[in-house]
């Protein structure tokens, strides 16, 4: 049973946060989200796990990543032998926080992501 995203289709802040779906144990780590992130080859993004989502080792690691398409990209964090990331089972009437990976900055070589603006002037 796929977990109801609570993340933004439309944010207002660009790049936004976006719930993880998969990280595979590899080198580099293949991160799927659940809808288009959105996000450009050279943002750094952390990644953030509850600890009922396994893979407690990469908890709060950043990196660079490069986009592989819409939902997935892969970042620069050796997953190799770390645990398994697991979908925790959904239990009637108990809200969990989902494991999100968190966009934090970019390559400065890059600076793209900064240019991005979704808010429409008040004036």
């Amino acid at each position: 049973m796929p977990i109801p995203s609570a993340g933004l289709v439309n944010p207002i802040y660009m790049p936004a946060l976006r719930d993880i779906a998969s990280i595979t144990q590899a080198f580099p780590a293949l991160v799927t989200t659940t809808f288009d992130h959105g996000y450009i080859t050279g943002n750094i993004v952390r990644l953030y796990i509850p600890k009922n989502f396994g893979m407690q080792q990469a908890n709060k690691l950043k990196g660079s990543i490069a986009v592989q398409s819409p939902t997935s990209f892969t970042i620069a964090i050796d997953t190799t032998h770390m645990d398994a990331f697991v979908i925790p089972p959904l239990q009637p009437g108990f809200n969990y926080t989902p494991a999100q990976c968190v966009p934090i900055g970019e390559d400065t070589d890059t600076l793209k992501s900064a240019f991005v603006n979704v808010l429409t002037p008040l004036f």
